[in-house]
């Protein structure tokens, strides 16, 4: 009766990623319990969830091309447009956020355009901030309701914001990973979405784990861009960071990212730690330090421990 903070489904994102060159699921090694969804069971995993009563899914592309230029991203018939289509046909109700970054279309893996700068081949700040707007386009186009920019280029929101209202997009709303840190507990994603990177690192355009002003700067300039969802990816480890940026007053996302997951599913399986009740913690930790949202590949497991419950 006492107790603060209530965990709801409606707090929940599920993040599901959908393969465009699979005919039935496949399983992801690193994150057990999670698989890759081919784009003819989209529509019924939809009308799953929304009965177990989450109303919103993040989705990740894996496309059946990849280019330098990450022109599989923003195609009209791309998989990440296809899902979108196929789950408003269905559900139309369904929150559909969509992921805007090219990592995962690129055959190099670096999240834009890539080019010579001073310090050697990077990511181009502004042929990026293109590629992303004619992503972020397609994606609404296709029915997205959130568009969420996730490759911390400087000016995104801003461009973004601006393409969609160009384009008559206006009630689109944009969800940035606007502090996004370039954390070691990415890695079981990257094997998930096959977005590993050919050479260097994303250190130049991802946030230091140890700057706590950076990490708040960033989402405070997104937020005077027009974001309307700000987030924090990974939620877990950065709680004193999240709670900051819900000082700014926009609501606020907390990504439990693929390593947070694969280590509570790993000790787990040993036995070690009880998954419900550790999986219960984390994401009621999330919202206390003030999540209004909360992305989790344990999102399904969750409702259903709330239906067993009742």
């Amino acid at each position: 009766m006492l107790q603060q903070i209530q965990l709801a489904k409606t707090d929940l994102v599920v993040p599901l990623f959908v393969d465009e060159n699979l005919s039935r699921t496949r399983a992801i090694a690193s994150m057990p319990g999670q698989v890759r969804y081919p784009l003819n069971q989209i529509g019924t995993l939809a009308e799953d969830l929304w009965d177990c009563g989450l109303r919103a899914v993040l989705l990740l592309g894996i496309p059946r091309k990849k280019d330098a230029s990450a022109s599989g991203a923003f195609e009209t018939n791309g998989v990440v447009q296809g899902a979108v289509r196929t789950i408003k046909s269905v559900v139309p109700e369904m929150a559909v956020i969509t992921d805007v970054c090219a990592c995962e279309y690129t055959d190099h893996g670096h999240c834009g355009i890539v080019g010579k700068t001073r310090y050697g081949t990077d990511l181009l700040n502004d042929p990026s901030l293109e590629l992303m707007n004619r992503i972020a386009v397609s994606h609404a186009l296709a029915g997205a309701d959130v568009v969420a920019p996730s490759c911390m280029l400087d000016g995104m929101v801003g461009s973004i914001r601006s393409v969609l209202d160009d384009e008559g997009l206006e009630e689109v709303l944009i969800m940035s990973y606007s502090t996004k840190f370039d954390s070691a507990f990415y890695g079981p994603f990257r094997e998930a979405a096959e977005s590993g990177y050919a050479f260097g690192d994303r250190s130049t355009y991802q946030i230091n784990p140890a700057n706590a002003r950076e990490a708040f700067l960033e989402s405070q300039l997104d937020a005077g861009e027009g974001a309307d969802i700000l987030m924090v990816k990974p939620a877990g480890f950065y709680l004193d960071i999240l709670a900051e940026i819900a000082t700014l007053g926009l609501p606020v996302a907390g990504y439990q990212v693929s390593g947070e997951y694969a280590m509570i599913k790993a000790a787990a399986q040993r036995g070690w730690i009880k998954e419900r009740e550790a999986v219960t913690e984390s994401l009621i930790s999330i919202k206390r330090a003030g999540a209004d949202l909360i992305i989790s590949y344990f999102a399904p497991d969750v409702a259903r421990w709330m239906d067993e419950k009742q």
